[in-house]
């Protein structure tokens, strides 16, 4: 039986950007709006069934609040403690549970907690976040459909998805944590807020990709080296004075001149010993281990989570003739709702 999960993230869209940039509010009744139109969009397809991961605002609870479908939609079963945590556990779960598509609503940060446990299961990433560069701002009915079409093997997940590349944190020989597209050393000394936006705290930054017209330190790598989602390498960057002023978007609204002493390209495979002083490591743009000095070893992986192309995807099953049918015959069009949906309040 197809099955899609959906990890939607309640505090995506919401830090501390809003008020020291210039980041846009995406609010979680917006959130509830686009599982729905994601779960029309399964459902258009032939998907079968749908678990939502459980989180603080009930954005899964309320998407099936009078929604008349015919596939079977719930909530994933799943111990909560409404951290971060939680996304990278349904992720596992959903993995565990043979899912074919796991869609993401959030921004970098939130694909990289999901990433940690989504193993080969392909994301589709719709962007909800601030500094996005793994997520892509996405129609939420189209995006159904694409992961959809993934999940029932109506299309080719080698022909429509790419595998991305990630960046491995080995403390004392082990892997403690990974990021998708940017880890960074600051000065600052505490997790504070958690989202990194003062680029002067800043001493080292590696990337897995370096995209024009992005946003965030990615930014940085792009005015002196672009670096592809594909292309196998990545990029290291010495900050500080005696380097040259790169002038880059640091986050909505922010642009600052940040000093870059040096950099180079790394290939796949190679490691990066990071010289980390009293201060924290951020991942994805996002401050989470504090630091007391020492070396950390940060390695550039291929082995990132499969992540699917939403235009692609919807290509190839037009190429195979997937929305075409003739008058008299309606093989491709979803069955009519025989089920009810519990409201939010009959689930309590």
């Amino acid at each position: 039986m197809s099955l899609v999960g959906i990890v939607a993230n309640p505090a995506s869209g919401r830090d501390i950007r809003r008020l020291v940039a210039h980041g846009s509010v995406f609010g979680n009744d917006e959130k509830v709006r686009i599982v729905r139109r994601l779960l029309a969009g399964l459902n258009a397809v032939g998907v079968k069934q749908a678990l939502i991961m459980p989180d603080s605002y009930g954005i899964g609870m309320r998407s099936l609040d009078g929604l008349r479908i015919s596939m079977d939609v719930r909530l994933l079963d799943m111990r909560v403690g409404w951290t971060q945590e939680d996304s990278t556990r349904a992720a596992k779960l959903l993995a565990e549970a043979g899912a074919g598509c796991i869609i993401v609503l959030g921004g970098d940060g939130t694909n990289r907690v999901v990433a940690r446990g989504c193993g080969e299961v392909p994301l589709v990433s719709v962007s909800t976040g601030t500094n996005n560069v793994f997520p892509t701002m996405l129609e939420g009915t189209v995006a159904g459909m694409a992961a959809g079409l993934v999940a029932t093997g109506a299309v080719p997940l080698e022909e429509v998805a790419i595998r991305r590349k990630r960046l491995e944190v080995w403390i004392d020989g082990e892997l403690r944590d990974l990021a998708l597209v940017d880890l960074a050393v600051s000065h600052d000394t505490f997790v504070g807020a958690r989202a990194l936006w003062d680029a002067s705290q800043l001493a080292e930054v590696v990337l897995t990709c370096a995209v024009p017209g992005s946003i965030g330190l990615s930014a940085l790598g792009t005015v002196v080296r672009p670096i592809a989602v594909d292309e196998p390498c990545g990029l290291h960057l010495e900050l500080g004075p005696g380097g040259r002023q790169a002038w880059v978007p640091i986050a909505p609204g922010l642009i600052k001149h940040v000093p870059v002493r040096s950099y180079r390209v790394i290939d796949i495979g190679e490691c990066v010993e990071l010289n980390v002083g009293t201060g924290t490591l951020a991942l994805d743009g996002e401050r989470e281990v504090e630091t007391r000095g020492g070396t950390i070893a940060v390695r550039l992986s291929a082995e990132g989570p499969w992540q699917v192309d939403v235009s692609r995807a919807l290509a190839a099953a037009a190429a195979r003739g997937l929305f075409l049918h003739d008058l008299d015959d309606h093989p491709s069009l979803p069955p009519e709702p025989r089920r009810r949906h519990r409201s939010a309040s009959e689930h309590q």
